[in-house]
């Protein structure tokens, strides 16, 4: 979702019109000056469109301190950054599913991560949480590679976020169908803590969708959401000979389950991967779940 442009100058002594095969002479004009006045025209254009991305870059950005850094399951990492000292930042995190832009010094390319802890816990304790997918070669594996105290720095809490509201009272939407697939349950960890009334409702289903278990986050919070009112279904797409739950994608273990609900009282919050997204969405609509009622926060 970011840009990032690299700008560099051309090499002279790659550029064959810069090399010198005359006989040699006293000049009034060195080499040098001659390199410099074939370049000049080109670094004045590069440094002139580095200046213009640059100001275009006018997000604020404040320094945060790591809390801590541990391993949620394989390549995922639990993120906690105190933002105690920054109480603007923490107060503009009101809706499950916002956002923002993370960066580390000397690092160029920011990532964006939906916050995983609800707003609550920045007011109570001052602290964001996340769950990271450590990708090689990324910003966020050099992230998930720093300890308490390094400081990262944050850009405002972004994005509309989950827009409960659409799906609301619960006795008017007594479904409510969220899905996830990998880190994509940061922020729905974020909605079910913050609270939509499931428990007012009768039919709340999480398909959660990992590779295995191994890699899937959060199964130590499970039990504390189906206590809110939260049915959990796990959905392994290669799962061990051992597992006997939903095997395959998200999208596969929803069109095979029973449509139980009425579309005209039902809602659906999605995050993860794209295709997983779009056919779920296919899927709803297709039985006339109306579109403003399925939520995403981008």
């Amino acid at each position: 979702m970011s840009l990032t442009t690299t700008l560099s100058s051309p090499n002279p002594l790659t550029l064959p019109h810069l090399r010198s095969h005359a006989p040699h002479r006293t000049s009034s004009f060195p080499m040098a000056a001659i390199i410099r006045r074939h370049l000049n025209p080109i670094r004045r254009r590069s440094f002139a469109i580095a200046a213009a991305v640059r100001q275009q870059d006018t997000t604020l950005w404040t320094p945060t301190p790591l809390a801590d850094v541990k391993p949620a399951a394989e390549s995922l990492f639990h993120i906690t950054i105190d933002v105690s000292d920054s109480p603007d930042l923490a107060s503009s995190y009101a809706v499950a599913g916002q956002y923002l832009q993370l960066r580390i010094p000397n690092v160029e390319k920011p990532s964006f991560l939906a916050i995983a802890s609800p707003p609550s816990l920045a007011f109570t304790n001052g602290i964001f949480e996340f769950l990271v997918k450590s990708i090689a070669g990324s910003t966020a594996e050099i992230l998930c590679g720093l300890g308490k105290g390094d400081v990262v720095e944050l850009s405002p809490v972004m994005g509309k976020g989950f827009s409960t509201d659409q799906i609301s009272p619960p006795e008017d939407y007594q479904s409510v169908l969220i899905f996830a697939t990998g880190s994509g349950i940061s922020p729905i960890r974020s909605l079910i803590e913050s609270g939509f009334s499931a428990d007012k409702r009768s039919d709340v289903r999480l398909y959660y969708g990992a590779r295995n278990l191994q890699r899937m986050a959060y199964q130590d919070r499970f039990k504390s959401w189906e206590s809110s009112g939260v049915t959990i279904v796990p959905v392994l797409s290669q799962p061990d000979d051992s597992w006997t739950g939903e095997a395959g994608y998200v999208q596969a273990a929803f069109a095979r389950a029973k449509q139980l609900y009425a579309p005209d009282s039902t809602g659906a919050v999605l995050c993860g991967q794209k295709q997983m997204a779009e056919e779920v969405t296919s899927i709803l609509v297709g039985n006339g779940v109306p579109n403003e009622k399925i939520l995403k926060n981008f």
